[in-house]
């Protein structure tokens, strides 16, 4: 009877165990020799793919950047509803791997997906009549806003210790002890009040600017 054969040794193979690892333990579990041992590999096999860890962590980086959707991104579509859209998507995607969003929020370095992003974001803005460097400052805006999101959850912050929050002390904290119960509807409730605020905001900057732009025309 013949032995079972150890799959073959392949990039996207050694990304989705390293993503694994990373979700279920951290970054810090990450190595070399904890992911051979994960993949029945041998370390060195592991450098026919990536030369050093840090290309494999960017590696898993942009596979968590292929999970979001940029199919909002189309010739057209209004740029509020696209990047309500997309930002829900994101941070989606963020909320499947928490643990990977301090490398991310870095920024998109050489990460195909990450700049595939940052360019349908921007393309979007500017082809909806955006100046560029007012598009540029948007894109990194809402980065900032959907990564600061999935960072951690802000109601699971409180203890669920009733007797911490002495009225004496905090008058206005007698149910925080109860936050950390409905943790998924404050932090969602909180992102999606969060991101309406932003889109109307710049909703009503955008209207100045195209106002801007017609005033300068007629003065020429």
């Amino acid at each position: 009877m013949a032995r079972p054969r150890t799959p073959l040794l392949s990039r996207e193979r050694i990304i989705t165990a390293a993503l694994r690892l990373v979700d279920a333990e951290g970054l810090d579990a990450l190595s070399t020799r904890r992911l051979a041992t994960e993949l029945s590999v041998s370390g060195p096999s592991l450098y026919n793919h990536f030369g050093t860890k840090d290309e494999l962590l960017d590696a898993v980086v942009d596979s968590v950047m292929g999970e979001v959707d940029l199919s909002m991104f189309t010739p057209g579509a209004p740029w509020p509803e696209a990047l309500r859209a997309w930002a829900r998507s994101y941070r989606s995607a963020l909320a499947a791997h928490p643990n990977i969003v301090p490398v991310l929020a870095q920024g998109p370095g050489r990460r195909p997906n990450a700049l595939r992003l940052a360019d349908a974001v921007f393309g979007c803005l500017v082809e909806s009549g955006w100046p560029r460097g007012q598009a540029t400052r948007i894109g990194a805006l809402m980065r900032y806003f959907v990564t600061g999101s999935a960072l951690a959850s802000f109601a699971a912050g409180f203890p669920e210790d009733a007797g911490l929050y002495d009225a004496a002390d905090y008058p206005h904290l007698g149910e925080a002890h109860r936050l950390a119960e409905h943790r998924g509807a404050i932090d969602e409730g909180a992102f999606e009040t969060g991101l309406e605020a932003l889109l109307d905001g710049l909703a009503l900057r955008f209207g100045r600017t195209v106002e801007g732009a017609r005033r300068a025309g007629a003065d020429r």
